[in-house]
């Protein structure tokens, strides 16, 4: 299980927190993934660690999120009509 600095473990044990903050410490745990790992299988592996004991936590919601989409830390962006500024 990938959580080196304890970011999704802490983010169960404190009490009364909300799905933006969630996904604000899910943001912080995924730009430390290293590059060229697979980011999925590790959301798996937090889900399996801690999906049982904490089902309805919102914490638990955004790892199913992010098990389902890629996680990218590189923001890429296009302008309105395609035109790149120059």
């Amino acid at each position: 299980m990938y959580d080196p600095k304890g970011l999704i473990r802490e983010a169960y044990r404190i009490e009364g927190i909300d799905g933006s903050q969630c996904r604000s410490i899910f943001l912080d745990w995924a730009l430390g993934v290293p590059l060229g790992e697979d980011a999925i299988d590790m959301i798996r592996e937090l889900l399996q660690h801690y999906e049982a004991e904490h089902p309805d936590h919102p914490m638990t919601e955004v790892l199913r999120e992010g098990a389902l989409k890629p996680v990218t830390t590189r923001r890429s962006r296009r302008r309105k009509g395609g035109d790149r500024p120059q």
